[in-house]
């Protein structure tokens, strides 16, 4: 399942990961490291929402 960031609106999708914080792809969401922040504004994962 995706997650949105609904600060700056960042799709975090799991197939991908994230590599500028060394997420690999295959990483789910609930899997992130509690101190994860959105690569693009910064803001930590209670600001993230599951995308519909």
């Amino acid at each position: 399942m995706k997650y949105i960031c609904e600060i700056c609106g960042y799709t975090y999708d799991p197939a991908e990961g994230d590599a500028m914080h060394g997420i690999a792809a295959g990483t789910a969401f609930d899997a992130l490291p509690a101190d994860w922040t959105c690569p693009v504004c910064g803001v930590g994962k209670d600001q993230f929402k599951p995308a519909e």
